[in-house]
């Protein structure tokens, strides 16, 4: 294959940064500019950076498909599983039923704590959006019956809702850079809660009240009649709905914990606990469950399982499919040299490796919006650094957190999010600036100082 660092005058190392900084320029161009769908410019990208950076033609392919299925082994099988479980979740009405339970429990006056802790438990399962609509109406009936609002109660929901769709598992998200930059999922899960529950409680009832009392917005026109969702069967109970999004995470927390404590790899105990916890399997036991406690034990025939299942399904691929492009470009960006010349620059850097992965989704989220293609492009440009370094164990969950807390901040006009917000409170775009986005970037930099704490205390 020819030589471009000849033909442009330069060192080969040096024409491979220029080959990584055009290739992330050009993804910004075709995502915010021409629209191009995610992965269909991933893609081309990674093709682009393959061909520049000099590598053999029928290489850059091998690099592609490689990158593509390795990292779709393992996505595409969590966020499906996940997808399913959320919309049986969803359309059995458990959502409401958490909502309802725990704003009783908690009182009208402590409604926003109720609120941001039903939006961190439903959006475990289910996707932010989704779980958003379908509590937006309890937000409304709180405005109205208070005279408070929009935002006393709004924001705490959505706080739980937002830091549970970027820091735990089996939210896409993590999911997609705990298997890009290899960390283990049950580091994930406890590391995305350490930092998850202070990011809500701050930027939830904590920010949620004092922007309420500055920004007094009421249910806009158009939604006041927005009715509630009639769920066809009874409401299930409050404590089912809670075990069965305990479950998986509590499998997979147990596998994590045997690896540390029970040193003997030929213990039955840890090879039961290993197979149980592992994602695939912890998630097909709660998939099955409420398939069945949430399914046919409450009067759904198994064709409807089956077609509720498969609608999970659509939005679920989209995603999977951008994960897969995103674990194609970190593939080729290491197979082209690419990836050691990045891993050594970043490895050369003062900045602790938390702080780099944080910045380098920040940077790409600030510019395109979308939160899931911050976290994956940031993930691969964040592999090689990991690798270099030959960091390890409990410190990479930590580097997955503090990627999604970058993919969090600032989300501002280019983030379908922010339009959602301003949509269903009827704010305008400054006030959804100072309510959505303060809120976001609230989220995000808690999360980052928790992680870079416990990154001192762990190291690597």
């Amino acid at each position: 294959m020819f030589d471009l660092s000849n033909l442009v005058g330069v060192s080969k190392e040096t024409l491979l940064i220029l080959v990584a900084v055009a290739g992330i320029f050009a993804l910004l161009f075709f995502v915010m500019k021409t629209k191009l769908h995610a992965f269909v410019a991933l893609l081309l990208v990674s093709l682009v950076v393959g061909v520049l950076a000099g590598m053999p033609l029928e290489q850059v392919v091998a690099s592609v498909q490689t990158g593509m299925g390795g990292t779709l082994g393992f996505v595409a099988v969590v966020v499906g599983l996940g997808a399913m479980f959320g919309q049986m979740l969803e359309v059995s009405g458990g959502a409401e039923r958490l909502a309802q339970t725990i704003i009783k429990k908690f009182g009208e006056e402590k409604a926003p704590w109720a609120l941001g802790i039903t939006g961190f438990l439903v959006a475990i399962p289910v996707f932010f959006d989704v779980g958003f609509i379908i509590l937006v109406p309890i937000v409304y009936g709180l405005a109205k019956k208070t005279g408070r609002s929009l935002l006393h109660y709004g924001i705490p929901l959505l706080a739980g809702l937002a830091v549970t769709h970027s820091f735990i598992p089996p939210t896409p998200g993590p999911i997609a850079v705990a298997d890009l930059i290899g960390a283990d999922m049950g580091w994930v899960i406890l590391f995305g809660t350490v930092a998850g529950i202070p990011a809500m409680i701050l930027a939830g009832p904590i920010f949620g009240r004092w922007i309420a009392k500055r920004i007094h917005v009421s249910t806009p026109d158009y939604m006041e009649s927005n009715d509630e969702i009639a769920y066809t069967k009874d409401l299930p109970s409050f404590g089912l709905i809670v075990s069965l999004i305990m479950i998986p995470l509590a499998l997979i927390l147990l596998n994590t914990v045997s690896g540390v404590l029970i040193d003997d790899k030929e213990s039955i105990i840890r090879q039961v606990l290993t197979f149980l916890g592992h994602p695939f399997v912890a998630l097909t036991i709660a998939t099955l469950l409420t398939f069945t406690l949430l399914g046919t034990k409450r009067g759904y025939t198994r064709q409807e399982v089956q077609d509720i299942a498969t609608k999970a399904l659509e939005p679920a691929g989209i995603i999977i499919l951008v994960t897969g492009a995103g674990g194609v470009f970190k593939q080729v960006l290491i197979d082209s040299g690419v990836g050691k010349v990045l891993g050594d620059m970043m490895a050369g850097s003062p900045l602790p490796p938390i702080l780099l992965a944080f910045l380098i989704a920040m940077a790409v989220r600030i510019a395109q919006g979308s939160a899931t293609v911050s976290m994956v492009t940031a993930a691969g440009l964040s592999a090689p650094l990991i690798d270099t370094l030959n960091i390890t164990g409990p410190y990479l969950g930590l580097v997955v957190i503090a990627i999604a807390s970058g993919a969090t901040v600032f989300s501002h006009v280019n983030d379908s999010g922010f339009w959602l917000v301003n949509r269903y409170f009827g704010l305008d775009v400054k006030d959804t600036l100072k309510s959505w986005t303060v809120m976001e970037t609230i989220i995000g930099f808690t999360g980052l100082a928790v992680v870079a704490t416990l990154g001192v205390i762990i190291g690597y």
